[in-house]
């Protein structure tokens, strides 16, 4: 009798929750109810709307790649290279966009300045106008909100490259001759290469799946991910899979040539891992004008922060043409505490995340054991595939759930998920399996594989390694997957709106009903309420 290979179940768990569905969607798009076709296929190649969406999907994906460069490489040198008062404090602040839930950060942009907005309010008043100086919409609108939450990637990515360069390396180039620009041209950059080719890949597939942005400030500008949902509202849905399928197989060439591009040009250098201290600014002027930039700037960025506060205060119907709200109250949030149809979305996206980030992490523990502890035979495998649900945009999954597991034919693993409480907690899993994993099997690979050689030594059995040994050593990893995995399923909108039924709506969902009904104190409310969850579940697993 033949042995299957050691961790062959994963890998049939993996492509059933993901690779067969993003598979039926290929199929459906080239076959109809008469068989195989390319009708849909023809259909989109002659749609002008359709390529038209695709391209903005694209350069919207490079153009914010490049903003966000601008933005986040230069402050990770001056907080990083440069020592001022108040550099540790500011250079927390300036990585607070981090934990503002997509839909959320883009209502923000929208009460500060939006059309009817606090600046634009206000800088009616002073030029006397009688409508607002600018409209947020198009595509000038969407780069603003991506350069605002994506330049977090590469503020961090370039940060922790630059704490790695080797202090002896700086040295060496400046004792050859090598001015400042020369020596970071020459040698700094190119060892950053890794960490800014990482948050160039991060900050793409992140705005080319990008979908509260697109849809609150789109307008008449169109991109692909809210093509698929208007295709699949509107009941076309053979052209949904075909737009789905399109977009996923820009987002896995995207992927692929930017890895590629990635390994071909990064560098490997051996040092003692010394980072060059702070260079201390010793003239005062340069010192507090340092600081005085990085305070307006931390103001800068938190003020959609400060103005979600103070709209979530704003009674129903107060605020009309005034400068500012004329009443304030914390009603809005007694109600969505307090009324059942209103806290039932609160609820529902707690218990499908908690659900979603313990079946990730489960998911990840069992491919990470394989992979690091077990060397299964499949490890490679098993390392992609919990790596591909990344890769892909969340409309896709969508749509690829929606597909799989809209009908019952057990007999190829297909059964009705669509409109039941278990759907949106699986997509969530899904999305959640990479972040989980990347932090899980980064966290094995520190671990000493003696542990766990002398606990079976000691007649401990693999569970009992696992829960004595393994899982107290790998807190900090756990902790961290799982508090980013639970924030983003958290705030999850991408998927929801694809997937949701009125029973199941999460808070994403409410907020946006909300803003439609014009109730604009409780969207912020909610809007508060998940921020300061997302903050909170983030500041406890970053500090383990």
């Amino acid at each position: 009798m033949t042995r299957r290979p050691r961790g062959s179940l994963l890998v049939l768990l993996l492509v059933w929750l993901f690779v067969y569905p993003v598979l039926l969607v290929v199929l459906d798009s080239v076959r109809g109810p008469d068989g195989w076709t390319l009708e849909y296929v023809a259909a989109f190649l002659r749609e002008p709307r359709e390529w038209e969406a695709l391209w903005g999907s694209l350069w919207i994906s490079v153009a914010s790649v490049a903003l966000a460069g601008v933005i986040g490489v230069p402050l990770a040198i001056v907080f990083e290279r440069l020592d001022f008062p108040g550099r540790r404090v500011l250079g927390a602040l300036v990585a607070l966009p981090a934990v503002l839930p997509p839909l959320v950060g883009v209502i923000a942009f929208l009460f500060l300045y939006g059309e009817s907005g606090f600046v634009a309010r206000v800088l009616s008043e002073l030029l006397g106008l009688d409508e607002a100086p600018w409209r947020l919409r198009g595509a000038g609108a969407i780069l603003l909100v991506h350069a605002y939450s994506m330049y977090v990637y590469f503020y961090l990515f370039t940060r922790a490259g630059l704490a790695k360069v080797d202090a002896s390396m700086i040295e060496a180039a400046h004792s050859l001759g090598s001015g400042t620009w020369r020596t970071f041209r020459r040698v700094t950059l190119p060892l950053l290469r890794p960490q800014l080719a990482a948050a160039a890949l991060l900050t793409f597939m992140t705005a080319l799946g990008s979908f509260s942005a697109p849809y609150i400030f789109g307008g008449g500008f169109r991109v692909m991910t809210t093509q698929i949902v208007a295709s699949k509202l509107n009941g076309d849905i053979r052209m949904a899979v075909v737009e789905a399928s399109a977009l996923a197989l820009v987002a896995l060439m995207g992927l692929f040539l930017l890895r590629r591009q990635a390994e071909a040009r990064s560098v490997v250098a051996v040092g003692k891992g010394t980072p060059p201290a702070a260079r201390v600014l010793a003239q005062p002027i340069a010192r507090w004008g340092a600081t005085g930039l990085g305070w307006a700037f931390g103001i800068l960025l938190l003020l959609p922060h400060a103005t979600l506060v103070v709209v979530s205060l704003v009674p129903l119907g107060t605020w009309t043409t005034q400068l500012v709200p004329p009443a304030y109250t914390l009603a809005n949030y007694g109600t969505l505490l307090t009324e059942p149809e209103r806290l039932r979305p609160l609820v529902n996206s707690l218990w499908m995340a908690t659900v979603a980030t313990v079946g990730a992490i489960a998911v990840a523990l069992w491919a990470g054991r394989l992979v690091v502890q077990r060397r299964a035979t499949l490890r490679g495998l098993i390392e992609t595939l919990v790596s591909v649900p990344w890769a892909i945009p969340g409309t896709v999954l969508a749509i690829a759930l929606a597909t799989a597991f809209s009908m019952r034919a057990p007999w190829v693993a297909r059964w009705v998920l669509v409109g039941t409480v278990v759907i949106l907690p699986l997509a969530y899993l899904v999305r959640n399996i990479p972040i989980a994993a990347g932090s899980i099997l980064a966290g094995l690979r520190q671990l000493d594989p003696s542990l766990d050689e002398a606990a079976s030594s000691l007649g401990a059995g693999r569970w009992r390694t696992l829960r004595a040994v393994t899982l107290p050593l790998l807190r900090p990893a756990l902790l961290a997957g799982g508090a980013l995995a639970f924030a983003t399923a958290l705030g999850d909108f991408v998927t929801s709106i694809v997937l949701y039924t009125y029973e199941t709506r999460p808070i994403s969902i409410e907020i946006l009903s909300s803003l439609r009904a014009f109730d604009i104190g409780t969207a912020a409310a909610y809007g508060v309420v998940l921020m300061l969850i997302s903050a909170g579940v983030m500041l406890v697993g970053t500090r383990r």
